[in-house]
């Protein structure tokens, strides 16, 4: 694609984009679908909020933990983008976070948090710290600059309109705040992609015991649905009519169309009623990763800065709470991840999962 094209392509992706979704700035509102697999916010003291910007497909994603919560996070992919992750390692002091920002951006997009940290100053809720409250608000982005005008990124104020918008209803999945510009199947670049976007699920036992998932979806390879094996969205055939999956052209012989480091990833957010220290958390995150491992393939690249965060919000204590937790984890991850395509809805030369047959 020469660099006429290119903007050629992005001017018309940011049209059709204002024209699907005549979004005003900070509404924190889009066109996602309900959540039929549950959502986050059905571990009580989380509420989400997006930020989806009118003027092209980025945005962001606020999770609050305004009481706070004991955090976890575990990265695998080779080409992250992330904040304040080294506070959570078990070792460090901290043991409660406020927030977690999923955002698009790429590296422009971890300016989201000091919005969310100048909205939860504001309320009194922080780390106390003798003269006054540091609010803890750890954050990843996802690469989506190749959608449209690279220019736009969320920033502060749309990390602030996001947490302004946070609520404990349901979440708007598909194309919208750090999904927005998120797309799939880039072995050969956006010209063979599929859009993608943001889902969530979750699970409950019946001892009360909740385990949900946030994530979104921008990977470098395609994503399977692994209660059916059926491979829902990715790398295009030549002709761009029908799905041709990453792996089937790797063994093909198929190289890569050029090297993207970093344009790519999957982050999410895993959360739990029930207790966890900061070591546990560690490990859940970790666990949860699996999730990204049964519905994303290739995952975990070169190219992918895969990141996941696992928050506890201590209400309940459970037998065994690690293995239970961090094994559901991964359950709801992997739905999260295939409600994220399948809620997400098509650009021009970006189809969606609805849209295209499958091989």
């Amino acid at each position: 694609m020469t660099e006429i094209d290119r903007r050629r392509f992005g001017a018309a992706l940011a049209a059709s984009f204002s024209a699907a979704w005549p979004v005003a700035a900070g509404e924190g509102q889009g066109p996602g679908a309900g959540a039929p697999a549950g959502s986050l916010t059905d571990v009580p003291g989380l509420k989400v909020g997006h930020f989806t910007d009118a003027r092209r497909p980025t945005g962001c994603t606020v999770v609050l933990a305004e009481s706070g919560a004991v955090c976890g996070v575990d990265v695998r992919g080779g080409a992250p983008g992330t904040r304040e992750t080294d506070l959570l390692d078990p070792v460090n002091s901290v043991q409660q976070v406020h927030a977690i920002v999923l955002s698009g951006g790429s590296a422009f997009g971890l300016d989201t948090a000091s919005g969310v940290m100048r909205y939860l100053e504001e309320k009194g809720i922080g780390f106390p710290v003798g003269v006054g409250k540091v609010p803890i608000v750890p954050a990843a982005i996802l690469f989506d600059l190749g959608v449209g005008d690279w220019t736009i990124r969320p920033d502060a104020q749309a990390g602030y309109a996001a947490a302004r918008a946070a609520s404990a209803g349901p979440i708007a999945e598909g194309c919208v705040g750090a999904g927005a510009g998120a797309t799939v199947g880039k072995l050969h670049g956006l010209s063979r992609a599929m859009k993608a976007g943001i889902g969530t699920a979750s699970v409950r036992l019946p001892s009360g015991a909740i385990v949900a998932a946030l994530v979104a979806v921008n990977a470098v390879g395609d994503v399977v649905d692994p209660a059916t094996g059926r491979l829902v969205a990715g790398l295009r055939s030549a002709d761009g009519k029908r799905l041709r999956g990453t792996v089937e052209a790797l063994l093909a012989g198929e190289a890569p169309g050029r090297p993207l480091p970093g344009e790519n990833t999957a982050i999410g957010v895993v959360a739990t009623n029930v207790a966890l220290n900061k070591s546990e958390a560690t490990k859940v995150a970790q666990m949860a990763h699996a999730g990204l491992a049964r519905a994303i393939r290739p995952v975990h690249t070169p190219w992918d800065g895969d990141t996941l965060f696992a928050l506890s919000s201590g209400a309940m204590s459970l037998d065994n709470a690690t293995l239970v937790v961090g094994s559901l984890a991964g359950e709801v991850v992997a739905r999260a991840v295939v409600r994220a395509v399948l809620a997400a809805h098509g650009l021009p030369g970006l189809p969606a999962a609805s849209e295209l047959a499958p091989d």
